[in-house]
């Protein structure tokens, strides 16, 4: 492990909040709607006019939003900010350094469940999307799951993280860090379990709530998706634990068992969804203070466990 310098980003440079929702478009919404409510734990948000389901893990109206279509992939990342002022300074932004930002128009906002919306492309061709006023569950109908009694681990950090496999890992790192302001956390340069023989180089990131990571990018040779993983993160770890055994007990594909990680502390494990990707279901994760952050580069993906169950 090697120690860089301190994690910042230029003071003239806003932040979104956190990552506030994931767009996915899949294939078989029928299978991803059980294995969401029924594996996972999530709940049904509510119904809209076009084929999508919207999920719920926290009082936000839709932080997993599922998009039927044959990619089977991450479709867009909607990244949250507080005051529309926030949200209007971070696209003027963008424009200055050259970035093509479109307006969404009504239809797209109220697909999102959002007050305002603007979007990119990024260098591997898929969409982030820039937002204020995400629409909240009214006070009385919380988050409830029958199946996770702690709930999950959201609010002001964001929906949990995502890691991106680029085409072009120099481009791309340099698309997150220079041109949309967010923060590096620390590196990891490892084998992984996800591809047989390969080595993972992956970027952590994290934006203004300081959740470890809201996205990293990692350089994954032959990985055939845009998205490694999604990771939500419960509140207990007892819930780590008994999603392990549900995700066991309905014939699913566990790429790895339950371990931690070095850079974000997290207990975790990894399961396979229905599209192909895989989900981290996870606890304790890190929230940085940039103040006493210092930038690391690990030369391990684990501190113990992770391993296959065949191992």
């Amino acid at each position: 492990m090697s120690i860089h310098n301190k994690s910042t980003v230029p003071q003239t440079m806003t932040q979104p909040s956190c990552l506030g929702y994931c767009v996915f478009e899949v294939s078989d919404l029928g299978r991803w709607k059980s294995f969401a409510t029924e594996v996972i734990g999530l709940q049904l948000g509510r119904a809209i006019a076009d084929p999508s389901v919207l999920l719920r893990i926290d009082s936000h109206e839709s932080r997993v939003i599922l998009q039927q279509g044959p990619a089977d992939d991450i479709v867009a990342a909607g990244w949250e900010f507080p005051t529309e002022p926030a949200l209007e300074s971070y696209v003027a932004g963008l424009r200055e350094r050259g970035v093509d930002v479109t307006a969404a128009d009504a239809d797209l906002c109220s697909r999102r469940n959002v007050r305002k919306l603007y979007f990119c492309k990024d260098p591997d061709h898929w969409a982030h999307e820039f937002h204020f006023g995400a629409k909240i569950a009214p006070s009385d109908a919380p988050f409830s799951s029958r199946l996770v009694s702690g709930g999950f681990l959201a609010g002001r950090l964001g929906v949990g993280h995502i890691v991106s496999v680029a085409t072009h890992p120099e481009q791309t790192n340099a698309f997150y860090k220079d041109v949309l302001g967010f923060s590096i956390s620390d590196y990891i340069t490892a084998k992984t379990e996800l591809v047989e023989g390969a080595e993972l180089e992956a970027s952590f990131y994290h934006v203004a709530s300081g959740r470890h990571h809201s996205i990293a990018v990692a350089a994954l040779p032959n990985y055939p998706k845009r998205l490694s993983h999604l990771m939500l993160e419960a509140s207990d770890l007892s819930d780590v634990g008994l999603a392990f055994d549900r995700f066991v007990a309905a014939g699913i594909t566990i790429y790895s068992g339950i371990g931690q990680h070095p850079n974000d502390r997290m207990i975790s494990f990894y399961a396979q969804t229905p599209s192909g990707f895989a989900i981290e279901i996870g606890w304790g994760g890190v929230v940085i203070d940039d103040a006493k952050w210092e930038v690391k580069s690990y030369s391990q993906a684990s501190l113990w466990g992770h391993k296959p169950p065949s191992a």
